[in-house]
């Protein structure tokens, strides 16, 4: 229903239930780098509110998110205030919007120029140069305080840290942009690694500009193109395409695709034209802008309270296509993690031919009630990654239900209470074969110095192993023969692993790569149980009585041990000599009830080792601070948590005092 359509009772309902949405959609968007619904669903509810508003002016009210001007800055960095405001352009849909806005310029001015740009779809920041040099780099944040990330922006490469002609001051406004090759290496990152991964690439960008480290960032392969002349001193600019064309000359990588138009059935070409080609760039947009160029003119035109008169930001609604689902091949993961993915008759979308795409889990499959030979919606999110959006028509099928047995191995699959997962719990199923080979041998685990991915790879091409015991089972002399090995290089080998039999119980524990058992769970079952052969015994309410363990968590253990596979292999492993028992002592009760929180860099004690300390005396260790917190451990270099506890009056230890505490 429109506006003129409603009374003022059905406009405030509506009012209030977009306002409620779309703060709730910001936050997320702006602070969490997360995003429930694409950016061309918030764009379009923004612009129904901003509607109801006008048709109705007492609907507005003075914390309303159309008076917005971006995102809230979050307070992670230091506050930045802007001194020219970075705002935000006004978002058209339609053609027919962008004829409008050209009647509107031409009531005012006869003779516009328009400049017509690419949209990029990223993180707005500001960099200002003085006497050639970047002095300092900031996030847009709400357009007139945003976060100072110098350091992080430095790591870009694009970004000149000086430029080639020693200006008094300019100050400029660009788009930090995480390019498509980058963002695809970063998903199977994090695929690879069952994280959570970043939804598109500005989201990713957002999130790879706000880290803490720099390194981090420097890794993330973030890019930039500045669009636009915030401040300038020592030179005379008249003109948005004179300022960009100066940007260039100063060794600024400016925006890409900049064309000058008179006529707006020109301008709608070109956006058009931009809109047909954006499958091929390396980046992701998601409209096009149009400005008028003239400075004298924009300052004739002026500005509303939201947004200047003089530019327009066209919007490109997300490209669907219909096409019948052919079939749904599983994979499993090297966690075990069974992950449905969409086979269908290839389309074209964003400018390429994509036949492919993941269908997460099995809720998300009921939700959407899909099934083989369906006319299913796909789209590119982010216009990346191909997704399945709905089902255009059913053809008769019932519901896809994933498989009950692992399709590598065949043992049945678990799916846990509370997890969206199916996955399979065999460790020596081939498909999780090398990453649980890594996980064992890696230094948390049975840390076996000199057998890293690259030398297990090997082993396992060559079918020298096929699980973890088989390791203990390696001779020198055919390690020796494998390549840019050697008869030394095999012999350490070797010896790295007969020194790793005689771990503690907990180590092997945490090697077995037992789902959510970590290396803090893993002592506390052994320290509990005291051998391997009384936790293959115990009963899942015997496991979930420890403290730090839940119903899920001793569940996993009691699956993990009942599968004949796992235990075959422990029984190889005792064979072959590995420890079975627990060796460290059991636990005091000086920290019982004590929670702690550490922080820093500490002189002597790396984080793992004080923690260790502290949980052998009863003690947990968190990761943030909270009114709970019994003390705060800090160190050089420590960050908000001792600010967080200093404001909550929590009691903050220096290493030195903690080792007291410990000594009392």
């Amino acid at each position: 229903m429109s506006p003129q359509n409603m009374d003022f009772s059905q406009a405030k309902e509506l009012a209030d239930s977009l306002r409620e949405k779309l703060e709730r959609y910001s936050y997320q968007y702006y602070v969490l780098n997360e995003s429930e619904i694409s950016d061309y669903e918030f764009d379009q509810m923004m612009h129904q509110l901003l509607d109801l508003e006008q048709q109705f002016p007492q609907l507005m009210t003075p914390d309303s998110i159309t008076h917005r001007v971006g995102g809230m800055a979050e307070n992670s960095f230091e506050p930045v205030n802007h001194t020219v405001q970075m705002g935000s352009l006004q978002d058209v849909f339609s053609e027919e919007e962008v004829r409008d806005f050209d009647r509107r310029v031409r009531e005012e001015i006869s003779d516009p120029l328009y400049i017509v740009e690419p949209k990029i779809d990223g993180l707005s920041v500001s960099l200002e140069y003085r006497n050639g040099l970047l002095v300092r780099g900031s996030t847009r944040g709400d357009g007139f305080v945003g976060e100072d990330v110098t350091a992080n922006l430095k790591t870009i490469r694009s970004i000149p840290l000086k430029l080639k002609t020693d200006l008094p001051f300019i100050e400029v406004r660009g788009e930090v942009y995480m390019p498509v090759h980058s963002f695809e290496r970063l998903v199977e990152q994090q695929e690879l690694a069952e994280e959570k991964p970043f939804k598109n690439p500005r989201n990713a960008a957002a999130g790879s500009l706000r880290q803490k480290n720099p390194k981090i960032t420097a890794k993330r392969g973030l890019d930039i193109f500045v669009f636009n002349l915030q401040q300038l001193e020592g030179k005379e600019i008249r003109s948005h395409k004179e300022a960009l064309d100066y940007m260039k000359e100063l060794g600024l990588t400016v925006i890409p695709s900049y064309r000058a138009f008179t006529d707006i059935e020109d301008v709608l070409a070109e956006i058009r034209r931009i809109g047909s080609t954006r499958g091929s760039f390396g980046f992701d947009i998601d409209g096009a802008v149009v400005k008028v160029d003239r400075f004298d003119q924009r300052e004739l035109l002026g500005s509303t309270s939201k947004f200047p008169k003089w530019a327009v930001a066209f919007k490109y609604p997300p490209e669907e296509k219909v096409t019948r689902l052919l079939d749904i091949q599983v994979q499993v993961g090297r966690t075990g993690v069974l992950t449905p993915t969409a086979v269908f008759e290839p389309v074209q979308l964003a400018g390429t031919t994509v036949s492919r795409a993941v269908l997460h889990n099995q809720d998300f499959i009921c939700e959407k009630g899909i099934a083989l030979g369906d006319d299913i919606v796909v789209r590119k999110a982010g216009e990346i990654i191909p997704e399945v959006v709905a089902v255009a028509s059913h053809n008769g099928n019932e519901t896809y239900f994933l498989p009950d047995t692992c399709p590598s191995c065949g043992t049945k699959v678990v799916r846990e209470e509370g997890e969206a997962a199916v996955r399979c719990p065999n460790i020596q199923c081939p498909a999780q074969l090398v990453r649980n080979l890594i996980h064992f041998a890696s230094r948390g685990a049975m840390d076996i110095d000199g057998l890293g991915k690259a030398l297990i790879d090997l082993l396992v091409k060559k079918e020298l192993i096929h699980s973890p015991a088989d390791l203990y089972e390696l001779k020198a002399e055919a390690v020796a023969e494998l390549e840019r090995m050697g008869p030394k290089s095999a012999d350490n080998l070797i010896k790295a692993i007969e020194k790793s039999k005689q771990n503690d119980l907990s180590r092997l524990i945490f090697a077995l790569g037992i789902h959510e058992v970590g290396e803090k769970a893993a002592v506390l079952l052994a320290q509990k149980f005291r051998s391997m052969e009384n936790i293959m015994k115990a009963c899942s309410d015997d496991i979930a009585a420890i403290e730090g363990f839940g119903s899920v968590m001793a569940q996993n253990v009691e699956i993990f041990f009942r599968q004949e596979s796992n235990r075959e292999q422990i029984r190889r492993l005792r064979e072959c000599g590995v420890n079975m028992d627990c060796r460290l002592e059991k636990s005091g009760d000086r920290f019982a009830g004590k929670t702690f929180v550490l922080t820093g860099t500490l002189p002597t004690l790396k984080r793992s080792e004080a923690q260790a300390l502290i949980e052998k005396e009863g003690g947990k260790v968190a990761g943030s601070v909270s009114k709970k917190t019994s003390y705060v451990v800090a160190g050089e270099e420590a960050g908000s948590k001792l600010t967080k506890a200093q404001e909550l009056g929590i009691p903050v230890l220096s290493e030195g005092e903690l080792l007291e505490l410990l000594s009392k």
